[in-house]
């Protein structure tokens, strides 16, 4: 008896002992933070129903965060999470203290068209393909010496620019009205075609500089594409639909893209055939020099000696170049110009800053940007206040993250708001009033920068994913606001006392500005 109750005790104290180690091993979890506010979905479908009856969506997901009261939203659409995010601290840990988590981007309809199958950089998702092109662009394309390398050609069509509007209002000895938008669109996206092409036109252009036939379609396809990327296509989140198209955004992206391609690829083709033939054949001909990026894309060598590049991939990269750079300098000087038209004291500023820094017997160079602050201030009001569109592009998260103490799954696409960071009440004074000087504090003579370090608004982002054409976004969007404002005298167009400055969903100005403009400077300077 006194045997079996030593056996009991034993086997009791036995599990008793096991019990308490299991529990001192065991890990208690934390629980899982929710995940930010946002509507409820649907099963399988999430919200995407609620997406396309309230288009365009992004004013939906803008009236999400403020019928909620939040500065970060949640609307799962299909099995993606979406995460729109408008105040700078949560932007902020996002973009740096897990700048690794999000660094990735989302697969899209449009970016896989338009990037060949993700070949180029900006919208390729995280991995080795994005690793090769980012160091091209970095080492290769957008360093400070090749942009140095290339700074006659963005002169010459600065240069350009002043002499197509002097066209436009000299006939007149009092001036002319011009349409802004087709000439700050005709410099931006000429600019980058002589970058790359060492051209200004794909067709014949016209007699006063302005753009044909061939160059408005050109722009006008961009312009499509850029309207397409990203914008909330259904089938982007339920992949199965994607046959049906609906809304027909498939369709015109391809339709833009060939017509792109139409006037591209031929010169691509050439150069790269041009090169390699060179290359083969150097011991009888002299070797093909370098003038523009192309150039540079095809004769990048690798480790084996070979081309580095293939020529899809500098197609599909070329195409991502100009789409990174045709809508923002075009869109801030029309915007900006608009807005000081309405406040003319601010043209007056303006133009004595460029008389004192620069003069009128010379034009305006890249050299004379870092000292014209209220000029830089001027676009970067712009920028804050007028973006080229309502969301800067999405960051996809590849592992799960708390981020400002909600839980962000693996595979959800982070969109920081342009509308919600620039226009925000707890940032920045009076949001919607333009007003340069609050970003010189009262001192006209410090620096001023259009890049955002603090993401108050999105101008070139951070982290892995920032920009890496800052400086030649900077100098481009400078050069072409300081030269119509140093060229002319602006003023309303007759029977006008305000100019509109209604936007359009697509955030662009609803109207071109139409202006007055008279030369202001010696009749010789135009014709340079």
């Amino acid at each position: 008896m006194i045997l079996v109750i030593a056996v009991l005790l034993f086997f009791s104290s036995s599990i008793f002992l096991g019990f308490l180690i299991q529990k001192m091993k065991r890990v208690v979890l934390p629980p899982v933070p929710p995940l930010p506010l946002g509507p409820s979905p649907w099963p399988i479908i999430g919200c995407v129903l609620e997406m396309w009856r309230n288009r365009p969506a992004y004013r939906w997901i803008h009236d999400l965060l403020k019928h909620l009261n939040t500065d970060i939203v949640c609307v799962r659409l299909g099995k993606v999470h979406v995460i729109a995010v408008k105040s700078p601290e949560i932007a902020r840990e996002f973009l740096k203290k897990h700048d690794a988590v999000f660094a990735s981007r989302p697969i899209t309809m449009a970016t896989h068209h338009f990037s060949s199958g993700y070949l180029t950089t900006v919208v390729v998702p995280l991995g080795e393909q994005w690793k090769k092109m980012r160091r091209v662009l970095a080492t290769d394309v957008l360093n400070q010496s090749r942009l140095q390398w290339l700074v006659d050609k963005r002169n010459n069509e600065a240069d350009n620019l002043v002499k197509f509007l002097y066209s436009q209002c000299s006939n007149n000895e009092n001036g002319s009205v011009v349409n802004v938008r087709n000439a700050t669109q005709h410099y931006s996206t000429s600019v980058i075609r002589r970058m790359i092409f060492n051209t200004r036109y794909f067709g014949n252009g016209r007699e006063d500089g302005g753009p044909g036939l061939e160059e408005e379609r050109h722009v006008s396809a961009l312009f499509t594409i850029l309207l397409h990327t990203y914008a909330f296509c259904v089938s982007d989140y339920l992949p199965w639909l994607r046959p049906f198209d609906i809304g027909g955004h498939e369709k015109k992206v391809r339709d833009a893209l060939k017509i792109i391609k139409q006037y591209q690829d031929p010169i691509i083709d050439e150069r790269v055939r041009k090169w390699r033939c060179s290359n083969k054949e150097n011991r009888i001909k002299e070797p093909v020099e370098e003038n523009c990026l192309l150039d540079v894309f095809v004769s990048l060598k690798g480790a084996d000696g070979q081309p580095l590049l293939s020529a899809e991939e500098i197609k599909a990269q070329i195409i991502e170049l100009q789409l990174a750079t045709v809508d923002n300098p075009s869109n801030i000087a029309e915007w900006a110009l608009s807005e000081m038209l309405n406040q003319p004291e601010m043209l007056t500023k303006a133009q004595e800053e460029l008389n004192r820094i620069v003069g009128i017997d010379m034009l305006v160079q890249e050299s004379h940007i870092p000292y014209l602050p209220y000029i830089k201030a001027c676009a970067r009001e712009s920028l804050r206040l007028h973006p080229v569109a309502p969301f800067n592009l999405p960051h996809f998260s590849t592992a799960d993250a708390i981020v400002a103490g909600y839980f962000i799954p693996k595979g959800s696409s982070v969109l920081l708001s342009r509308l919600g960071l620039g226009r925000n009440p707890k940032v920045w004074e009076n949001p919607l009033r333009f007003d340069p000087e609050r970003h010189l504090n009262g001192d006209a003579s410090q620096q001023v920068e259009l890049e955002e370090r603090d993401l108050r608004f999105i101008s070139f982002t951070t982290g892995r994913r920032g920009c890496m054409g800052g400086t030649l976004g900077t100098t481009i969007t400078v050069m072409l606001l300081a030269r119509i404002l140093q060229g002319f005298t602006w003023s309303m167009p007759p029977k006008v006392v305000k100019i509109d400055l209604t936007e359009a969903q697509t955030l662009f100005k609803l109207n071109p500005l139409y202006a007055h403009a008279k030369p202001r400077l010696p009749a010789a300077m135009y014709l340079i």
